[in-house]
């Protein structure tokens, strides 16, 4: 599979949400990786599982919770 990621788009977001881009990016290849493993966020369990794992994934890479408020 691919990930596409749009530069723009992921620049807006980062400034949105208060995130630099390099933890932005880090968070949707992450979050597309998992997508490619077969992991969606379909109902509530599921995103609890995939959210769950991008969180522990991305903190061993030092980013912190993408979903914890701002």
């Amino acid at each position: 599979g691919d990930l596409v990621l749009c530069a723009p788009v992921v620049a807006d977001e980062a400034l949105a949400q208060h995130k630099s881009r390099t933890d932005h990016y880090a968070h949707l290849c992450v979050h597309g990786t998992l997508h490619l493993l077969g992991y969606d966020h379909l109902d509530a369990d599921a995103a609890e599982t995939m959210e769950s794992m991008e969180i522990r994934i991305l903190a061993k890479l030092g980013i912190a919770d993408p979903y914890a408020e701002f």
